[in-house]
Order: C-alpha cells, then structure tokens, then sequence
C-alpha cells in the first residue's frame, strides 16, 4: 500500500521527468560555438541559380544577433565583388537574406546566446564557381607526321 508521501513523490517525478528529457532533446540541437554559428549558416546557404560557365561572386553581410537568436535589425551588405552585374547583385542580396531567414531564430545555448547578443557578425559567402579550362589544342606539341 502506497502511503501519502509516495504518492506525491511519485506525482512530482512523473512532473519533473518529462520537462527535463524535454529541455535535453531540446539542447541537443542548439548551438553552443561561434563554430556552430557558422557550420548552422553554411547549412541554410543555398546560392542563386546561375547559368552554366557563370563565375558566381562573393558578398559580405553584416548582422547582429540578439540573446534568443533573432535578427537585431536590419542586416547590411558590406561587400560585393567589384564588377558584378546589377542582376547578379540582387540574386545574391536575396539569397545572403533568405539565408538568414532560414536560420534565424538560431537555437542557442545558455551561455552563447548571452555571449553574442548583440555583438556584430561579418559573414562572408564566397560562391565563386570553377570556370571550366577551354580545351586547346597545343600545336607545338601535336606530334607531326611526315
């Protein structure tokens, strides 16, 4: 027989146990590095599609983040590469901002989320792509038949 006692032990750990598996799944996937930070932002990334033979570019963003992951204001494009087209620079201006609407709010631990709010982010997404090597022939090199 169950005595008084026991049962409100009983009652507060069947309280106390699923909150705390809860908050333990729930910490497993947040992050709790700058390095996370950053491994999280080239999982959301996802360049413009370009056509083939495109040199693709690079673009600076500037952020904040506050202590519950969301966006602190308006993030800021600090560089592009020099040159690029104005369709080039408004694919890659939407794709930095889609970026970090799939990211944010990010999940931080405790302690980093009080560690970054607030604090300035520079992030650079280097999508320059490989142009494919003309294929030339070398004269000199042909072996000659006479």
């Amino acid at each position: 027989m169950l005595r008084c006692g026991h049962i409100v032990l009983l009652a507060a750990w069947t309280l106390i146990v699923p909150a705390h598996v809860n908050t333990a799944s729930a910490q497993a996937g947040a992050v709790s590095t700058l390095d996370g930070i950053f491994e999280r932002l080239k999982t959301c990334w996802r360049g413009p599609e370009l056509p083939p033979g495109h040199p693709g570019m690079q673009i600076t963003v500037l952020f904040s983040l506050k202590r519950d992951g969301e966006l602190l204001g308006r993030p800021r494009i600090t560089f592009e590469t020099p040159g690029a087209s104005e369709a080039d620079s408004i694919a890659y201006r939407t794709a930095v901002m889609e970026t970090l609407q799939r990211c944010t709010p990010m999940p931080f631990s405790g302690g980093l989320g009080d560690a970054v709010a607030g604090r300035p982010f520079r992030v650079r997404f280097d999508d320059r792509r490989n142009q494919p090597k003309p294929s030339e022939r070398k004269a000199w090199l042909s072996p000659k038949i006479l």
